[in-house]
């Protein structure tokens, strides 16, 4: 339980929590390949809400995981999908192509002794064949990155009972999501680890930082607005409630966790020196990233476009964990990461909730 010993919790009460059924206002971010079951369901299973990355996931992968989830926690959770963004779903390049993409990754597969990958057939599963899979799972939340989802899906999840987030990078992008009927809006900054999930700029075009988007947003649509990027603890949580914000996405403070399914070496990587020294890179997606650099992102500097140069990498990358080698794999991670304490779940909301709730009272 938790160690608070503010007798008044009446600021854990906003609405968001109200929309979403929660009784804290925190949000795990979504972890693209590095979410866990029991990351997501200890943080629903305390009040917040639980998020599970599904990139990548195909519907049966979709279906178990959200069985899943539904046996290790009865409270609310997320399942986060990336909405296709311009001709992403539909990249297929030739054999001579495949080969040049290849070509600047080749060490890395020889250095691990791996044989280089065959093209494939396809880079990602259809959104279509992922939203059914999820609409058949009926989460409590679906949270949507990479665009604001059409007239179909909002109705469809609506008619299933489920509540629609989605995320923006931009003001501009937050009044497109309220106007295409999302339930809540992620304002998150240029300080957040992972993608830069902008879709009406470019990435680059579009580095608002947290705390100057947030309260802009807020004015700005109709519905609550979610605070995220550099919110690592409780003094983060409460100046995003004071901005406006009805929670606070956590990302990579959760992440540091052994409830998360980073590789250790990964999570050392998060407290270590480079954690403060961010970067934003192509190198490892083909799309703008922030992480702590490495290898890959110092030494490769042409990159095939997103889905292809994500697949690529992904073909080494999990053996480099299993390896512990971190210079060859993909450590997302915010601009609030030297601010990450707790090697445990439950121990950082407990912080959280306590320095927030003595910040708040």
């Amino acid at each position: 339980m938790s160690t608070d010993t503010n007798t008044d919790s009446s600021w854990q009460q906003t609405d968001v929590t109200r929309l979403l059924g929660l009784d804290l206002p925190i949000v795990l971010a979504p972890f693209g390949g590095v979410s866990s079951v029991e990351l997501a369901a200890t943080v629903s299973n305390r009040g917040g809400l639980g998020s599970y990355g599904l990139y990548g996931y195909g519907a049966d992968r979709i279906a178990a995981t959200a069985r899943e989830l539904a046996a290790a926690t009865a409270k609310p959770f997320a399942l986060n999908l990336w909405l296709p963004l311009g001709d992403s779903e539909n990249i297929h390049p030739s054999q001579e192509e495949f080969d040049h993409y290849l070509a600047p990754l080749t060490r890395y597969f020889e250095e691990l002794g791996l044989p280089l990958p065959e093209r494939p057939a396809a880079y990602l599963p259809a959104f279509e064949e992922q939203f059914e899979a999820v609409l058949e799972a009926r989460p409590a939340v679906l949270s949507l990155v990479f665009g604001a989802p059409t007239t179909d899906v909002v109705e469809r999840a609506h008619e299933r009972g489920i509540r629609l987030l989605g995320t923006a990078t931009t003001v501009e992008e937050a009044v497109a999501l309220d106007q295409a009927g999302v339930d809540a809006i992620v304002a998150t900054g240029a300080e957040a680890g992972g993608h830069r999930v902008s879709f009406l700029r470019s990435a680059e075009d579009s580095l608002v930082g947290t705390f100057a988007l947030v309260p802009q947003v807020v004015d700005a649509v109709s519905v609550p607005v979610i605070a995220a990027g550099g919110i690592a603890d409780g003094r983060g949580l409460a100046a995003a409630l004071v901005l406006g914000a009805g929670a606070a996405q956590i990302g990579s403070a959760f992440l540091a966790t052994r409830q998360s399914a980073a590789a250790s070496v990964y999570r050392d990587a998060l407290r270590g020196d480079g954690a403060a020294h961010t970067v934003l890179t192509r190198a490892l997606s083909g799309r703008l990233a922030r992480g702590i650099p490495n290898r890959v992102t110092t030494e490769v500097d042409e990159v095939a476009p997103f889905p292809v140069q994500n697949w690529l990498t992904g073909r080494f990358r999990p053996t480099a964990g299993e390896r512990g080698i971190a210079d060859l794999m993909s450590l997302w991670a915010g601009q609030g990461t030297p601010l990450v304490r707790h090697d445990d779940a439950n121990a950082l909301i407990d912080a959280l909730l306590a320095d927030a709730g003595a910040r708040l009272a």
